[in-house]
């Protein structure tokens, strides 16, 4: 990944955090809340190269961390994150069969989703946070795949556009 392109995908990631934190978790989803944030950056890992997809789930963890109504220690989503793009990374070729066809994509990023929400809780649990019950947390992460699949579709285009578009003439 090039330092531009790196910036470019920063800023990217900042106007997509205040678009999740100022209009879509306002919105009163039934069930629970969907992480427009969190679909989209695993989406974007899951389309990367090894290198890249490391260092977009550490780019998207760190600002996500920025968060004002999360309560976990910095760093967190950044090492949870970084550790999605890890696990894309390594198993890069059995996930680009994956990436070819729009349905297995969007149920591979739902399921991408539902893993980095539980390692949130997971790692929560180990820092001594208060997640609440055991069953409304599974309640949450299974309403947030839900929400997940129904809205990936939507944006998937546009963000296969915006990630050829921030490609550079080296890395295409």
């Amino acid at each position: 990944m090039s330092i531009p392109r790196i910036f470019a995908t920063l800023a990217f990631f900042f106007v997509l955090f205040i678009v999740q934190e100022s209009v879509v978790s306002l919105i009163h989803f039934p069930i629970a809340g969907f992480s427009l944030y969190l679909a989209i950056v695993i989406s974007l890992i899951a389309l990367e190269d090894n290198n890249g997809a490391i260092v977009m789930g550490f780019l998207g963890g760190i600002v996500l961390d920025l968060s004002p109504t999360s309560n976990a220690p910095f760093g967190q989503w950044a090492l949870i994150l970084t550790i999605v793009g890890y696990a894309v990374a390594a198993n890069k070729e059995s996930i680009a069969d994956l990436t070819l066809s729009p349905l297995t994509f969007v149920l591979f990023v739902a399921f991408a989703v539902s893993v980095a929400l539980m390692a949130y809780l997971a790692f929560g649990t180990l820092l001594g946070e208060g997640n609440g019950s055991f069953r409304r947390d599974i309640v949450i992460v299974c309403a947030n795949a839900v929400w997940t699949i129904i809205f990936t579709p939507i944006f998937l285009p546009a963000l296969r556009n915006f990630r050829r578009a921030s490609l550079t003439s080296r890395e295409r």
